[in-house]
């Protein structure tokens, strides 16, 4: 019951009851002493009568209005002090103090605002703990992977200083790698580049409409040259007959297909002929797309993180698979700019599968 009902049911009660009590103390009071005590309803009895009924109204009227005023009180003082508690724990950091409450009135609502206000500062604390951690790990994984080509340049450059590369074949070994090096340097700063203005939301995107089909028939072909060296293949799996135009930045999307197709070719069993399955699933407001490797699969407690920054399936956390490390971060972060969901999927031995969803165009 809300408060203003109660506080006009409680006024209510401060006149009701008193006027019925007045009524019953002087119907008992006058039964017993005319009745049962034979009193002379003149003279002194009635005097007496008249001073046991004042008595009684006097004691009706501030048992009733004491109880209603307490019954009132209570209701709204006891919420409000649990709720002045809360905002003296939240203002000292403890954010585990529930105020919680199944009260449907004002001061419940509020209550329960609170607590939702509460939920919200806490998550708002993890998270902020969380990007915290995330900020370290991030400086440490730059650090480590930039350390390791440098490492590997400053190795050589110095073997060249020493007269270690003492013949044109070592001295062309050596410069092949120091090329190589810097190379991935080169390439894990343009990774961080283009991640951190994405993760800013600084990378203007150039939306139109692009056919799936089309598009990934093409990115097929040229994918399929590369693969027929290694006797690979590349298959598109698509009804031809369905609507896959989406809106999206062409650009982009190829960066983020390439991502992902660079890394199944990166973790693939060199064993086995490499394959590429692409599959498009046309739905009522999106197209969702699969890319499907037959490499070395992926581990069940691995699967949520991989689109995490330099995050690799490697507990080793080294960089001899080559690659930056950021992209599937990047395909993650280009995907969500363009309003859709990523997810990967697979097991160790059997592929994975990265998932990625683009809104169709409207009709």
């Amino acid at each position: 019951m809300s408060i203003k009902k109660r506080l006009l049911l409680s006024n209510i009660g401060m006149i009701v009851l008193p006027i019925i009590g007045f009524f019953l103390v002087e119907i008992i009071i006058g039964y017993v002493m005319f009745i049962i005590l034979k009193g002379n309803p003149k003279g002194s009895d009635l005097n007496l009568f008249l001073t046991f009924r004042f008595i009684a109204m006097v004691l009706i009227l501030i048992t009733t209005n004491g109880l209603l005023t307490y019954y009132m009180s209570k209701s709204i003082i006891v919420p409000i002090k649990q709720l002045t508690q809360s905002a003296k724990k939240i203002r000292e950091g403890d954010l585990e103090y529930r105020v919680a409450t199944s009260k449907k009135d004002e001061l419940g609502e509020l209550s329960n605002t609170f607590e939702s206000m509460r939920l919200s500062l806490k998550q708002a604390k993890a998270d902020q703990a969380r990007y915290e951690r995330n900020r370290q790990e991030l400086i440490a994984s730059i650090s480590h992977d930039l350390s390791t080509p440098l490492t590997s340049i400053k190795g050589y450059v110095k073997g060249i200083q020493d007269g270690v590369a003492n013949t044109p074949e070592k001295l062309e070994r050596y410069m092949d790698i120091i090329y190589k090096s810097t190379n991935d340097m080169d390439e894990l700063i343009e990774s961080l580049f283009r991640y951190s203005k994405l993760d800013i939301e600084q990378i203007p995107l150039s939306f139109e409409d692009v056919d799936l089909h089309s598009f990934f028939t093409d990115f097929i072909d040229e994918l399929n040259f590369d693969l027929e060296k290694e006797d690979g293949r590349a298959t598109l799996r698509a009804d031809k007959d369905g609507d896959y135009i989406v809106k999206a930045d062409r650009e982009q999307l190829r960066r983020v297909v390439s991502n992902i197709v660079q890394n199944s070719l990166k973790y693939m069993d060199k064993e086995r002929k490499h394959k590429i399955e692409v599959t498009l699933n046309s739905k009522y407001q999106q197209v969702t797309i699969e890319i499907k490797d037959n490499g070395r699969g992926i581990a069940k407690e691995d699967i949520p993180h991989i689109f995490e920054s330099f995050y690799r399936t490697d507990a080793s956390r080294n960089s001899s698979t080559g690659g930056s490390g950021l992209g599937l971060a990047i395909v993650k972060k280009i995907i969500e700019a363009h309003g859709g969901n990523t997810w990967a999927g697979g097991k160790p031995g059997e592929g994975t599968s990265i998932y990625f969803t683009l809104k169709k165009v409207s009709d």
